[in-house]
């Protein structure tokens, strides 16, 4: 096998001196500029004072005036080139690099387990039904190999200090810029979004990931300092975050790109080496997205073992659970969440688990209704309903309740609907639903609402006839908690409209479900919505907005109740990759504690009252 490339002197340097320290040397540069400029200009006025050396002053000035320009253009131009890296070179498949590719194959359902190939996953567009192409159905023996080939590269990559996985992740960032289109594009084939939903759910998040693990990552990483007691006063005490060594990632289907990169992304910073396992339904794209994390790192001279793909059925979930890495984090239902913690404790590993949310929307009569409502609509149909931290809940206070059904029918009305790479994707509101089984679950949990005395106001039933797996954007009011919809997740584009009254029926509605991911609270009132937001039972909370946290990623991630336990993003998702040593020394090297004769063996009568001393 091809041995990883070492990285050029240049870029050995630039570890050394980094982005950061490198923007450092230019301040310092531009400052002491500055002051040989202004004691040049000092002794110019002074000159200008007599006649005589009228014309030198002058001179004097000039020469101060072309010396400040050509520092500030100097230092302009290293602060910016402090940051230049170039981007790797890719190749691309043709379904991967043309909008305009079609299959030769339609299917009229998709089937993506295949009786005569029991060794492949079949992968299908699920807005057109197109074949895209088989993927491995890896083994057991197979996913263990993975894990074991991440683990040998990662023993090297534990030891890169931190400026160089900063470059890494800079690389990683000029390549995921240069390719978001064909990125992009193997999003939209693989699970039906829209070519906007991809790039606000797959690019821009995942941009704001490294640029922030990039920016803080380090300081989060640090060293922490800790306090030391009266018998340890001598000593110095810190907590150390150590790489942990090999993270398991499962991974869901609704943003394949991005759910892989936000754990490679701060898995990598962290010391560690990542094994991803993408849905079955999403497996194809994860080909590209793994072909862009290896070159990426073998052109900056790691082994790109560092980062592998398992892709698979249930069964090879198992065996990466099952093996013997050092972390598990998943992404997905309760039901499954429950069989990943059952499966890591035969080893121990330990779990970070998200569990999905059924995220409420409380909507107060005091705000601006056309601002919230833009905010809400976007909440609920993003990505075609299938979003973790979507709004699966809309809470509008009686005053207000009639007006934004209204106002929100007239708008979801207008929607287009269809398949985002054929004629007119672009403009298109909603794509597709990427699981078959999730489009017969919709419609059970619509209509078991509207039996219940739900009102369906627009839409309501899957719409075969555009081609692929569709459900239309849907409205339901007069939704009660006696009903399904309200408390199981839906994933799908449904808005579901509840009543309150106040602030107390509002918040015992709300906490009345099993759920806790996110929430959002609108009120005019920023400190009502304030305290209604802390008095959620969730894991976060947008006051005055929708799911803005996630774009601050110094935040962490995760929720409560069956929405999971354990967080990645902000420090605490980076520390949460680590294993952290607590380490204490002595300050000064030659005073040192010396254990006192009472408290040694073998033990007499005066032990006792020793250590009655100390308490």
């Amino acid at each position: 096998r091809r041995q990883p490339r070492r990285a050029p002197p240049a870029a050995r340097v630039a570890v050394v001196i980094d982005g950061a320290m490198a923007k450092l040397l230019c301040t310092l540069a531009l400052l002491a500029a500055a002051g040989l400029a202004t004691d040049a200009g000092v002794r110019a006025a002074a000159l200008a004072a007599t006649t005589r050396a009228a014309d030198a002053a002058w001179a004097n000035a000039g020469a101060l005036v072309a010396t400040t320009l050509v520092a500030a253009f100097t230092y302009v131009w290293m602060w910016f080139r402090a940051d230049q890296v170039d981007a790797v070179e890719i190749d691309l498949e043709p379904a991967e690099a043309d909008d305009e590719w079609r299959s030769d194959v339609v299917v009229k359902k998709m089937e993506i387990k295949n009786p005569r190939k029991p060794h492949a996953i079949e992968c299908f567009d699920p807005a057109t039904l197109e074949y895209l192409g088989d993927v491995p159905a890896m083994t057991r023996a197979e996913v263990d190999e993975c894990v074991a080939r991440a683990r040998a590269a990662q023993r090297d990559w534990a030891r890169v200090p931190f400026a160089e996985r900063r470059r890494v992740l800079r690389v990683l960032a000029k390549t995921i810029f240069k390719y978001q289109d064909a990125i992009c594009r193997a999003s939209m084939r693989d699970t039906g979004k829209t070519h906007m939903e991809a790039m606000l759910g797959e690019i821009l998040t995942t941009h704001e990931k490294i640029r922030w693990v990039c920016a803080e990552g380090e300081d989060a990483l640090r060293p922490s300092p800790r306090s030391v007691s009266l018998l340890t006063a001598a000593k110095s005490a810190r907590v150390e975050y150590l790489p942990l060594g090999v993270i398991g990632v499962i991974a869901p289907w609704n943003y394949p790109f991005h759910n892989l990169y936000n754990h490679i992304v701060s898995g990598l910073f962290a010391g560690n080496a990542v094994v991803s396992k993408p849905s079955e339904y999403s497996s194809w794209s994860g080909g590209l997205y793994m072909r862009i994390a290896r070159a990426v790192l073998e052109s900056c001279g790691h082994s790109p073992d560092l980062v592998q793909l398992v892709t698979g059925f249930g069964d090879a979930g198992v065996a990466l659970v099952e093996s013997d890495v050092d972390k598990i984090i998943f992404t997905g239902s309760p039901a499954v969440g429950k069989l990943v913690m059952r499966g890591a404790s035969a080893n121990l590993t330990p779990v970070i688990l998200e569990l999905g949310g059924k995220d409420p929307a409380v909507i107060f009569d005091d705000v601006d209704l056309d601002a919230v409502l833009a905010s809400v609509l976007r909440g609920t149909f993003q990505n075609c309903g299938q979003n973790c931290i979507g709004v699966e809940r809309v809470y509008v206070q009686d005053g207000l309740y009639d007006a934004f059904l209204e106002r929100a029918l007239a708008i979801v009305a207008t929607f287009k609907q269809g398949a985002p790479l054929h004629s007119g994707g672009a403009e298109l509101d909603q794509g597709a639903m990427t699981m078959p089984a999730q489009v017969g679950l919709v419609q059970e949990l619509v209509d078991d609402a509207v039996a219940r005395g739900a009102r369906l106001l627009t839409g309501g039933r899957a719409a075969p006839e555009l081609g692929g797996q569709f459900f239309e954007p849907t409205i339901l009011a007069d939704v009660t908690h006696e009903m399904r919809i309200a408390n199981e997740e839906v994933f799908g584009p449904v808005m579901t409209v509840l009543r309150f009254e106040d602030e107390a029926d509002v918040i015992d509605q709300v906490n009345s479900i099993s759920y806790g991911l996110g929430s959002n609270v609108f009120s005019g009132s920023a400190a009502r919505a304030e305290r209604v937001a802390l008095q959620l039972r969730a894991g976060m909370a947008a006051v005055n907005d929708f799911a803005v946290q996630y774009m601050a990623q110094s935040l962490p991630f995760g929720g409560v109740g069956v929405s999971g336990f354990g967080c990645f993003a902000g420090p605490e998702g980076l520390r949460a990759l680590c294993a952290q040593k607590s380490v204490i020394k002595d300050t000064v090297p030659f005073i040192r504690n010396v254990l006192p004769a009472p408290a040694r063996y073998p033990v007499s009568h005066a032990s006792v009252s020793f250590v009655d001393g100390l308490v």
